[in-house]
């Protein structure tokens, strides 16, 4: 078979099984065969935490469906990984990277994997994440679970890999799959997305459904799309965008989404468009090499035809402190979420799965459970907390209306752009979108991105711009899975 495998995109793909060069099932063996080879051999990646184990027939079955009628659409046959913390009704846990979870089943579906299915995709995992997205404790490592052990980074494993989406990042890294959906609460796709040296799409809070998502917090969490080119993340997107009469949050984008997000994919999409550049605050932790690459890509962004406003600071920046929203609305949406599982389920409320660990501390509290106790022991579930009150309206008026609204209205901005991930504080918050692109590398060999945003539902305008970065600037390449370090 002369079909590559490594850096295949979607496109390529779709070519190659038009022509009768791959199947569905051929494709899904070779990932496995690199699963084999790489994630659990050699340099032990561990990014991908459980197969399918229908995954086979599902591939062969679309096969099949191609041959007597076509291919649904640009997903037919693609195997999608997805991270641990998404539900789906078939034979695999969603366990959000506990053992507390760990035979916990969904009953059913989320809405963005009843989307991926529809549109052809193969459900082929799920890939290993920060155990519940990072809110567990405080300094445990990035990638880090109790059921699925630690996520290195391929491309130098003394690196972070970046979290909560890391198994999601680490995979598409290493072309374990094709593509990957993570979720994001504040950094979670982009920060593993730029270590990963791939696309991390996070869109607008409500552009995709969250119902069936194990949550964090209700006014930040949304999934997203993970992939090694743009086009892909916004093929990806296309399939789980929609409105949920159960997330109240997808109500927002009526009339704002679009049916067909590739039609902003756009070469041209730099030429007239003006970028600002947040110098202060969001470059201190930069360092000299970093500073190059990012510098350097504004060279290309202006060859393009670019205005560059630099800088254009966000004047609230250094006002946005610690927020206790996520640590209020986390005790609320987990409860929900637990109370939806089915009936033989064990895990029913925060408490128990704080009591689970108790009782097993060896296999669990390798790094301690200091954030759900505090969750459990100082909130109240009720959202009825003065400071949590005070802290959302504070996080809505710096992050938002005197944050980045202003900012972007005050130099007519189509978007803003940021190192690496250090600007999803502030994005998060808002729960606008941003897209991190692969910029360059360090001498060490670890990936480095630039970070487009903008406001919410202006993902059109995310996309033109990166699409055109990354057509002209491809600089992406796989890890070489070599063991030494």
């Amino acid at each position: 078979m002369g079909f590559e495998l490594v850096e295949a995109t979607i496109p390529q793909i779709q070519a190659a099984m038009e022509s009768g060069e791959l199947t569905a099932k051929q494709l899904l063996l070779m990932y496995y065969e690199r699963i084999a080879e790489h994630d659990r051999n050699g340099l032990t990646i561990n990014s991908v935490l459980e197969l399918n184990p229908d995954a086979l027939f599902i591939a062969e079955a679309l096969d099949m469906e191609r041959a007597r009628h076509g291919a649904r659409g640009p997903l037919h046959g693609i195997p999608v990984l997805l991270k641990d913390n998404i539900n789906t009704g078939d034979k695999m846990h969603t366990s959000a990277g506990s053992l507390a979870l760990a035979d916990s089943y969904a009953a059913e579906d989320a809405f963005l994997v009843t989307g991926l299915r529809k549109a052809g995709a193969v459900i082929m995992g799920k890939a290993n994440m920060t155990e519940f997205a990072n809110f567990m404790t405080t300094g445990m490592p990035s990638g880090y679970s109790s059921r699925g052990g630690q996520v290195l980074n391929p491309y130098n494993i003394s690196t972070p890999t970046g979290g909560s989406s890391a198994g999601s990042a680490v995979a598409v890294a290493c072309n374990f799959c094709t593509v990957s959906v993570g979720t994001e609460t504040s950094g979670s796709i982009l920060n593993p997305g730029n270590l990963g040296g791939i696309v991390g799409f996070k869109p607008t809070v409500g552009l995709i459904s969250r119902s069936g998502i194990l949550p964090l917090s209700n006014t930040q969490d949304t999934a997203g799309p993970m992939a090694r080119t743009v086009r892909d993340a916004v093929l990806l997107l296309n399939a789980m965008a929609g409105e949920d009469g159960e997330d109240a949050a997808t109500g927002t984008g009526s009339g704002k989404r679009h049916p067909d997000y590739t039609v902003f994919l756009d070469p041209e999409g730099l030429r007239g468009a003006r970028i600002g550049i947040p110098r202060d605050y969001y470059f201190e932790e930069l360092t000299d090499e970093q500073l190059a690459i990012f510098n350097s890509t504004l060279d290309i962004m202006r060859s393009l035809g670019a205005t560059i406003i630099d800088p254009a600071d966000i004047r609230t920046a250094r006002d946005i402190k610690y927020s206790s929203v996520v640590l209020n609305e986390f005790k609320t949406s987990l409860g929900a979420y637990l109370a939806k599982l089915g009936p033989g389920a064990k895990m029913r409320t925060l408490k128990d799965i704080i009591d689970f660990n108790h009782a097993h501390p060896t296999e669990t509290l390798r790094y301690g459970q200091k954030t759900l106790i505090d969750a459990e022991y100082t909130t109240s579930g009720t959202l009825t907390e003065p400071q949590y009150l005070l802290d959302r309206l504070t996080d809505l008026r710096l992050c938002k209306e005197e944050g980045i609204d202003a900012t972007m209205q005050e130099h007519g901005l189509d978007a803003l752009l940021f190192p690496a991930d250090f600007g999803a504080r502030i994005t998060s918050r808002a729960g606008y979108p941003s897209i991190v692109v692969p910029a360059g590398y360090t001498s060490a060999g670890v990936p480095f991105g630039v970070a487009f945003a903008a406001r919410a539902y202006e993902e059109p305008a995310l996309i033109r711009l990166a699409y055109a970065f990354e057509q002209q600037h491809q600089v992406r390449r796989p890890p070489s899975l070599r063991s030494f370090i």
